[in-house]
């Protein structure tokens, strides 16, 4: 029988804290540890959050937590504060898929927050039991947690440290954001050890150092990561190892089939690295995740430097640059068709005059008739050139042209796909600057002929500028 972990610092089993029995330790972590005690006024199972941070804190022989160093007591003592005060803002919420809070108070030199003992299995296990769930499944479950998500998002609070562990599905089927530990309004580095609480894999960049400016875009980066758990069945990378090599893309692309392209898409751009190119809010990701109408699936997720405007859904492209490319195209092929025209033209006048000549000649007396000998025929080879010509009606240096333009194109499709994705744009800054312009039918993708376009427009335009 496996013995019973043992977790220092925790409260003895059996203890009484006020008139909860602490009975078992549910987890520990780097911002405190959390119990299931029972409510023995209410006969009922609770969850308990103790402020213990390990690296700053620990419990002295009568029970109170106290900092290790002196140094370490100003540090403890703001973060206490943060603890009290997100008890305060979090037990003010009543929404279903947050774990509520029943009522926080201090003891024992630091403080607890009593919550609702959640019946059900952390997501992380569901996806042990039942890997790769449905589209649609997912979809149920993070509708709800956004909505939650998106409640604490407007109290000026982030939870820092969503994960598969952090989420429990009910019994009922329905989800609930648990653990709210590391939540805190991003003030500041007051100590490293308090702002670096993270999970890797789940956890963007910006938390990683004191000095990464954190907000909404940070928890929708953890959910996106939760989102990638569940369609390719194994984490995440690390956000400081994808900057080496960057294997998202890959382990997305393996789960095409399974999931919808615009699913896919949206659970990428949530993991951007550069959190200025993340959505930004909850209302701006659910947009593309979960549209309420099939045509929003298609609005685009322009990855550029400045935080991203989402084009509304229905707006017309400006498709003048791609009509004029194609008139001066016509133009062209018209002119070299005039100039085909009149060499025949030429040579049938020329053919005729011959004849007209030879047809005088014939006429004139002669003393001798003499059968002259067959002269053989000159090769026609103006006509030769001009048939070739007329046959040709694109010259050469579009056809050159065309070849170029697609060699760029398989160098760009990366995953070899027959489309340029907005990721795989990336690599070419030009082709990511203009990434709106070129995908003209607006599916977030470029395909062969809207590449060949936008290629023809930019020769046309420079054509323009040497003409002038």
């Amino acid at each position: 029988m496996p013995s019973t972990p043992h977790f220092r610092n925790a409260l003895p089993m059996q203890s009484m804290l006020q008139e909860y029995r602490i009975e078992q330790v549910l987890g520990a972590g780097g911002f405190g540890i959390t119990y299931r005690a029972r409510d023995t006024n209410l006969d009922k199972d609770v969850a308990i959050k103790e402020y213990l941070p390990g690296e700053l804190a620990m419990r002295a022989p009568d029970g109170n937590v106290v900092a290790q160093a002196t140094q370490h007591e100003a540090g403890y003592q703001w973060g206490l504060d943060r603890f009290l005060l997100e008890a305060r803002t979090l037990g003010k919420f009543s929404h279903p898929n947050i774990v509520r809070v029943l009522r926080y108070f201090e003891a024992n030199a630091t403080a607890y927050v009593v919550m609702d003992y959640e019946q059900g299995d952390p997501l992380k296990t569901v996806l042990q039991l039942d890997p790769q769930p449905p589209e649609a499944k997912l979809k149920a479950w993070l509708g709800p947690l956004l909505d939650g998500l998106e409640a604490v998002h407007a109290t000026g609070f982030l939870h820092r440290d969503i994960k598969p562990d952090n989420i429990f599905i009910r019994a009922d089927g329905k989800p609930v954001l648990i653990d709210f530990g590391a939540a805190r309004q991003a003030l500041g580095g007051e100590t490293k050890s308090l702002t670096s609480i993270l999970t890797p894999g789940y956890a963007p960049l910006e938390q990683y150092s004191g000095e990464g400016k954190q907000g909404p875009w940070t928890d929708l980066y953890a959910m996106a990561g939760v989102l990638y758990r569940a369609v390719v069945d194994k984490n995440p990378p690390d956000a400081v190892t994808r900057i080496r090599g960057d294997s998202l893309g890959a382990g997305l692309a393996a789960a095409h089939g399974r999931y919808s392209e615009p699913f896919l898409r949206a659970i990428e751009w949530a993991l951007t690295l550069d959190e200025k190119k993340r959505p930004q809010s909850v209302a701006q990701w659910r947009q593309v995740l979960m549209p309420e109408k099939p045509s929003d699936a298609k609005t685009l997720i322009a990855v550029k430097a400045e935080p991203v405007a989402l084009e509304p859904p229905g707006r017309k492209r400006r498709r003048w640059p791609y009509v004029v490319g194609i008139v001066i195209l016509a133009l062209l092929a018209a002119d070299v068709w005039k100039k085909n025209r009149s060499n025949k033209q030429e040579l049938a006048r020329a053919e005729a005059a011959r004849i007209e000549a030879a047809k005088v000649e014939s006429q004139r007396p002669k003393p001798k008739p003499v059968s002259p000998e067959p002269v053989p025929a000159k090769p026609p080879v103006a006509a030769a050139a001009a048939e070739k010509a007329a046959a040709e009606v694109v010259p050469e240096k579009f056809q050159r042209f065309r070849e170029e333009a697609l060699a760029e194109f398989k160098a760009a499709d990366a995953d070899r796909d027959g489309y340029i994705s907005a990721g795989e744009a990336g690599r070419f800054p030009l082709l990511a600057k203009h990434f709106q312009r070129v995908d003209s039918d607006s599916d977030g993708r470029i395909s062969p002929r809207e590449f060949l376009q936008a290629k023809r427009a930019q020769l046309e335009r420079k054509f323009g500028k040497q003409s002038n």
